[in-house]
């Protein structure tokens, strides 16, 4: 799927990898709740930024960028919770490409608040 945005797309793929970690989670591991909060918010991320494109006003796009990012830090969280439990190897990559949305998001959010001041 490829959508006119960098930070669309790298959420896209980063919904796709966190799907197969939810089935990781669940059939391999056989860990069904911590891995259910991990699926609603790492889903969540692309949702909220592919509404946010098509916002009404600024301060809407603002307010959906500001939510993604939310939900990028809360699955940020739920990753690093799974890894100290053990559930996920501490070498997996998926933390970084969370981090790398989350400084993507990060810098949309500042660039949009000066336009908008």
């Amino acid at each position: 799927m490829s959508y006119n945005s960098i930070v669309a797309n790298k959420s896209f793929e980063f919904s796709l990898k966190i799907i197969d970690l939810y089935k990781h989670l669940v059939f391999e591991k056989k860990e069904y709740v911590l891995s259910k909060q991990l699926l609603r918010s790492g889903t969540a991320i692309g949702a909220i930024i592919r509404e946010g494109i098509d916002a009404q006003s600024k301060k809407d796009f603002l307010s959906k960028m500001n939510i993604a990012l939310k939900e990028s830090k809360e699955t940020q969280y739920w990753i690093e919770l799974l890894t100290a439990s053990e559930y996920l190897d501490k070498d997996l990559n998926i933390i970084n490409d969370c981090i790398e949305i989350s400084k993507i998001l990060t810098s949309i959010v500042k660039t949009t608040k000066n336009s908008i001041l």
